[in-house]
């Protein structure tokens, strides 16, 4: 990690008004992580199916909930420790933007668009997959720090849309291209973030022009 990460890091943690939000929710998939290695393993396919997983015969089944739990949960440690350390940079800023509920709700609501989108081409292809993982959640952060940094005029704090944009694009066509990442859930993630900021930033938009 460079020394601009780390100051960044410094910045976040020592901010008087921090993004506690964003903080609880790596610490409960921090705890979840933790309660499914110790009872069985998160690399286990069947015990991450018993803690909420999301499988397609299941979620078919009646089942929805496990659209939603398995935003928590992760597939072993690398997996874990990518997705905290990008929602702890990225969401950030977001919550910064929006605020705790709003931010609450796009991490929410674009995490279970995504995993929709993941379970539509489950079914239309007929596969049964065992999936979980943040990355829907965490693209959906993605998509609405590119929405809210486009209207406003290119920028979001220090980020640009441009810089936002090339990450977005190249991470959408690493999750496609790559065995065992879910590129859909991720798109889905994307594209359910940037309507429900573009939904959130249309009355900040319209103060500015009054």
């Amino acid at each position: 990690m460079n020394s601009q990460n780390e100051d960044i890091i410094e910045q976040i943690l020592h901010r008087k008004n921090k993004s506690i939000v964003n903080f609880i929710i790596i610490a409960v998939n921090v705890a979840m992580f933790f309660i499914v290695e110790v009872s069985g393993g998160s690399e286990d396919a069947y015990n991450m199916i018993r803690w909420g997983a999301s499988f397609t015969p299941l979620v078919q089944a009646g089942e929805y909930y496990r659209l939603f739990t398995s935003m928590f949960l992760h597939f072993g440690f690398q997996h874990l420790f990518g997705n905290m350390l990008l929602l702890f940079f990225a969401g950030d800023y977001m919550e910064r933007y929006l605020g705790k509920v709003r931010y609450l709700i796009l991490y929410l609501g674009g995490g279970l668009c995504g995993n929709l989108l993941s379970y539509a081409v489950e079914l239309r292809g007929g596969e049964q997959v065992v999936s979980a993982g943040a990355s829907g959640s965490i693209f959906a952060v993605i998509g609405g720090l590119a929405v809210s940094a486009f209207l406003n005029r290119g920028r979001l704090y220090e980020l640009s849309f441009r810089r936002i944009a090339i990450m977005a694009a190249l991470s959408l066509w690493t999750g496609f291209t790559s065995s065992g990442v879910d590129g859909f859930a991720h798109l889905g993630g994307f594209l359910g973030g940037g309507a429900i900021a573009l939904v959130f930033n249309l009355p900040l938009m319209f103060k500015k022009h009054i």
